[in-house]
């Protein structure tokens, strides 16, 4: 009777790691077809024209500029060639003022051009002056050309990108008329602080990196 009890006994423990094996056979070929499932989900056409579409908006340039008794300060320089671009499009009116500013008036021109482009936005300065952001350009996407999943939760995402200039925009491309009319220094001082740009050249490839979160696809954070 003891022997049969201690025979039980042995064959109920022979199942522990049995099944403990089973269970992590299971949690691996689980995860393995997760992981397969996951790579083979991918990342979408739309999905990722979705996510670039939102990046490549945000970068939008701008230039900014005041009307009205416009002063010398850390933040405005009114006898910056930005003001004198304006000017020479027939956007504004300058005259000189008292302590080195100038008085800058919008044409009927500029205020019809300013007021129509997407996204501009004015208000009143503590100095009273008004303050205008005017965006100059969008990056448009072209296409998505290839998507390349390097895990279940991250892709490479190539695609091809082109400017796509509003009317102010064509005004402050760096290649135009208006601005070639300026000297090296100058030009260089519209590039670097006030938006101008090569706004015609050929479409642009790049790649970024895309990772899936809780609410969908976004952009790898950068270190």
């Amino acid at each position: 009777m003891f022997e049969q009890e201690l025979e039980l006994e042995k064959g109920r423990g022979s199942w522990g790691p049995l099944l403990l094996v089973i269970v992590l056979i299971g949690l691996i070929v689980g995860g393995i077809g997760y992981y397969v499932y996951q790579m083979k989900k991918g990342l979408s056409q739309q999905e990722a024209s979705g996510v670039i579409t939102d990046m490549l908006k945000a970068k939008s340039p701008k230039t900014r500029f005041r009307t009205g008794t416009v002063m010398p300060s850390i933040d405005e320089k009114p006898k910056d060639p930005h003001y004198q671009l304006l000017q020479k499009a027939g956007l504004v009116t300058l005259a000189n003022a008292v302590g080195g500013g100038e008085v800058v008036k919008l044409t009927d021109a500029g205020e019809s051009l300013i007021k129509n482009i997407p996204g501009e936005k004015d208000w009143k300065a503590s100095d009273g002056t008004i303050q205008y952001e005017v965006p100059l350009a969008v990056r448009k996407l072209v296409s998505i050309d290839a998507i390349t999943m390097t895990g279940p939760s991250r892709a490479k995402v190539d695609y091809t990108w082109q400017w796509d200039p509003n009317r102010l925009g064509q005004i402050f491309d760096a290649s135009g008329d208006l601005v070639q009319k300026f000297n090296t220094w100058d030009r260089g001082k519209l590039i670097q602080q006030y938006g101008s740009d090569f706004y015609h050249p050929d479409p642009k490839k790049e790649s970024v990196f895309l990772i899936r979160g809780e609410n969908g696809w976004k952009l790898e954070a950068l270190d």
